[in-house]
């Protein structure tokens, strides 16, 4: 019998990805998503895909009511990957109670419905700005967790906190908080990919949206950093192997192969590019040219921070497997599709 994996904000970025690979590997698939930064027109994109649709219910994770609702429909649930949460460093400096209510109040509402309905796995979407700005990169899974620069930041160490405590009150739950670096690229087929309601806040929509015209140009935001070009440096990991590593991490609980209730990985390639290296790249393999301008530092952001991968690919038995310029290429790919099947 399929196992059934719950997906809370399912209908986003990476979660509507992550949402096509357990499809596709033969599991049944809930989804909840207030649909707050994504579309309900994501589900056709899924279906296109992979020929079936998900359960799908718009259930905020913050609405303890809703939320117990759908784990008393499906008793069958027994696995869960928590995604929903807001997720932009700038905006969480200017609405730090945003960030705070939601993403620390649906956490603590997904682990009391668990613990009621005897909802054992849980893999938790965190991110590497729990580490802050590293003493030592590449950052390993030891690195010690420093004050974040921002609330978002904060609500994920929060986060991992929260499941730790739960956890050892004897709560018979087994849990990976996967820290992921930073998730660029679409799928293949470009039926999904990001999609942010409103002015992105990541880099690559951005980029994406500018070369299209959508906007005016790209804002870089500081050139001063210490690294090689003076513009800040990240590990940018396609989203579809991300979403594959959250296949390994399910089975790995799925199959009690955990060394410990409660473990972290490292999700990236173990490279670190900068904003300009990003530029240049997408230039070359798409022969757009990028109207950019170079502004004042963004609250909140690091300098540098790229992966040590090393206990994900032993561990989790995963490894990065798409580049750079696969990523750009299908992020550009979807950005086209996108806008033409809403200009017809």
């Amino acid at each position: 019998m399929a196992e059934t994996v719950l997906v809370t904000g399912g209908m986003g970025y990476i979660g509507s990805h992550t949402t096509v690979e357990f499809l596709n590997k033969g599991y049944n698939v809930i989804i909840v998503d207030n649909l707050g930064n994504s579309s309900i027109e994501v589900l056709d994109g899924i279906y296109k895909i992979c020929g079936q649709k998900p359960v799908f219910y718009n259930v905020d994770v913050t609405n303890y009511q809703q939320l117990s609702s759908v784990f008393k429909s499906h008793p069958e649930i027994n696995s869960v990957i928590h995604f929903a949460a807001w997720k932009a460093v700038g905006e969480s400096v200017e609405q730090p109670l945003k960030y705070y209510n939601n993403n620390l109040g649906g956490m603590s509402n997904l682990l009391q419905v668990m613990q009621e309905n005897g909802c054992q796995n849980l893999v938790f979407s965190s991110s590497c700005t729990v580490y802050g700005q590293p003493d030592v990169l590449p950052v390993t899974e030891q690195a010690p967790i420093k004050e974040a620069l921002s609330p978002y930041g904060f609500t994920k160490q929060v986060c991992e906190t929260m499941i730790k405590d739960v956890i050892a009150s004897n709560m018979s739950v087994r849990a990976i908080a996967l820290r992921y670096f930073n998730p660029i690229g679409a799928h293949k087929s470009a039926e999904i990919g990001e999609l942010p309601n409103g002015v992105p806040n990541n880099l690559i929509p951005f980029v994406t949206q500018t070369a299209y015209g959508i906007r005016k140009e790209l804002m870089i935001f500081g050139d001063d950093y210490n690294t090689p070009d003076g513009t800040a440096v990240r590990d940018y990991i396609h989203v579809t192997d991300l979403a594959l590593a959250h296949i390994a991490a399910i089975e790995r609980l799925i199959e009690s192969r955990n060394a410990n209730d409660f473990e972290v990985f490292n999700v990236g390639t173990g490279t670190g590019n900068s904003v300009l290296e990003i530029v240049k790249t997408f230039e070359q393999v798409t022969a757009q040219k990028l109207n950019y301008k170079i502004v004042g530092r963004r609250a909140g952001d690091i300098e540098q921070v790229w992966a040590d991968t090393a206990v994900a690919e032993r561990e989790l038995n995963w490894t990065a497997k798409l580049s750079l310029a696969d990523s750009l290429e299908s992020a550009w790919k979807w950005e086209n599709n996108y806008r033409k099947n809403i200009e017809k």
